[in-house]
């Protein structure tokens, strides 16, 4: 594996933002927010029909979706580019892909439950707002169970909410069927990934094979490659353009969940949005721990089994994972296959004859994903 000092760079890509096609990404994230808002707006009105009760329930996904990188809708926008989508289709592409939004959405609520994680982009995670508000009413019960009930039953509109928004776009019946069946088998992978993450955590964590496999259907797939197919699926794309998205799609995807994990022990909270070493208390059993793992001496393996996943874990406690964790090489591992990934992605991008817009801005997403710093 190549050191660090010899992993790709930019050279003479553009910056995002400064891509000079008709839907940038620093444009597209405004679009896709302005369709976020309008769904939120038109269910509100369902939700009003109901009952004002579940007003807090919209505030609660509003704040949610407030924030985000919008990779998801990002992928699937210039995956339909890039396979030919027509020009006179561009909004509902656009429509489509900000659908996967909601989906994210479900995604998060329910992975911060499961993780009992505190907070999600700098604010409290949504079942830990609807503890809050039980406490600050005085009602009866357990705050935590309604916040969990609560967080449990937002997700579950998210995920209905995301299909409404795909299926009503305004594109003709067979790309929206074609792109059914595409989304029908992301949302199955992600599931899937997510049972698989869980059932690492109760086991303790495995190998890194293991972890790895969680990596591809938690994230890789369902962040970037099915995103991609989906837009392909809706533009009616080729099988060279399936298979190149894949070769593009699946190593980005693991190098972006590598760089996430590198980020949830080493990242700074005033970026990421989360406590310094918050994985490490939660006890995530990521690629990087398992290669720690791997690579640990008796003492060390001691004070990880002690201090992984201990909620109580104070600044001294990460700081001595952490050392453990580079001293083992299980950082600069992790770095070096970032890098490789993210090179193996590149050159997929060119197997296929895509439009060379689309293979512009799908470059600069690839720096973007793993050269980040939240």
């Amino acid at each position: 594996m190549r050191p660090i000092a010899d992993r790709p760079t930019r050279r003479s890509h553009r910056r995002l933002g400064q891509v000079g096609s008709p839907l940038d990404v620093a444009d597209l994230r405004v679009r896709v927010q302005s369709v976020v808002d309008d769904v939120l707006s038109e269910q509100a009105a369902v939700l009003a029909e109901v009952s004002e009760e579940l007003t807090p329930m919209l505030d609660a996904l509003a704040a949610l979706l407030s924030g985000g990188k919008r990779l998801r809708p990002a992928f699937a926008y210039w995956g339909w580019r890039g396979a030919g989508g027509e020009p006179a289709h561009d909004e509902a592409a656009l429509r489509a892909a900000a659908s996967l939004e909601f989906l994210q959405a479900c995604a998060l609520i329910h992975d911060d439950v499961m993780d009992g994680s505190d907070t999600r982009r700098g604010l409290p995670a949504t079942h830990r707002r609807f503890e809050g508000m039980h406490r600050g009413f005085d009602w009866l019960g357990s705050p935590e169970g309604f916040g969990t009930g609560a967080a449990i039953l937002l997700g579950d509109l998210c995920l209905s909410w995301a299909d409404e928004v795909l299926l009503t776009t305004d594109l003709p019946p067979d790309a929206l069927r074609r792109g059914k069946v595409v989304y029908d088998l992301m949302r199955t992978e992600l599931m899937a990934g997510q049972y698989l993450d869980l059932l690492e955590q109760a086991r303790g964590g495995g190998s890194v094979d293991r972890a790895l496999r969680v990596v591809r259907f938690k994230a890789a797939k369902y962040t970037i490659e099915r995103p991609l197919h989906l837009g392909a699926a809706l533009a009616g794309g080729g099988p060279a353009v399936f298979d190149a998205y894949t070769g593009y799609g699946l190593p980005l995807g693991e190098a972006f969940q590598l760089r996430d994990d590198i980020l949830g022990v080493f990242g700074d909270p005033q970026e990421t949005g989360k406590p310094a070493g918050d994985d490490l208390r939660e006890g995530k059993r990521t690629v990087l721990v398992a290669i720690a793992d791997e690579r640990c001496s008796p003492g060390q393996a001691a004070v990880m089994r002690t201090c992984l996943g201990d909620p109580s874990l104070d600044a001294a406690g990460v700081a001595v994972l952490r050392e453990i964790i580079t001293d083992t090489g299980a950082r600069e591992y992790t770095e070096n296959l970032i890098a490789e990934l993210l090179e193996t992605a590149l050159a997929a991008l060119n197997t296929a004859d895509l439009d060379p817009t689309a293979r512009d801005v799908l470059t600069e997403l690839a720096f973007a994903a793993t050269h980040r710093s939240t």
